[in-house]
């Protein structure tokens, strides 16, 4: 069964992919229903999968289906290994698909702790 029922498309600016972009909530019926200008994905732990792999290729697969060739921007809320592999070996297929992975090297620091930022003008 799919995370997201057949329908008509829905048009969102800013999308953040559901669940740390776990595989049992996002499928290619989620990118082919919910079209963003941004996606944020998020995960940073190998062993529960996150960012899931298959919800990254179903990011292709959806999008390879939309009637438009809109800008897409994925920005990721961690580096992580899964997401250098899919980047570098799918590369070609964002360019085509006309996706751009967005890496963040701004940090914010606030009291305690710092972590990796970006400004997104909508």
């Amino acid at each position: 069964s799919t995370a997201v029922p057949p329908g008509p498309p829905v048009y969102l600016d800013l999308v953040y992919i559901p669940n740390h972009s776990n595989s049992k909530n996002v499928d290619v019926e989620f990118f082919k229903r919910v079209r963003s200008s941004y996606y944020v994905v998020s995960g940073n732990d190998s062993a529960a999968e996150e960012p899931s792999r298959a919800v990254l290729d179903s990011l292709l697969e959806g999008k390879a289906q939309w009637e438009s060739n809109m800008q897409v921007t994925l920005i990721p809320t961690h580096d992580s290994e899964v997401m250098r592999e899919w980047y570098q070996e799918t590369h070609e297929k964002q360019q085509d698909l006309n996706i751009m992975v967005l890496a963040s090297s701004s940090t914010v620091v606030m009291q305690d702790e710092s972590f990796p930022a970006c400004k997104i003008e909508l």
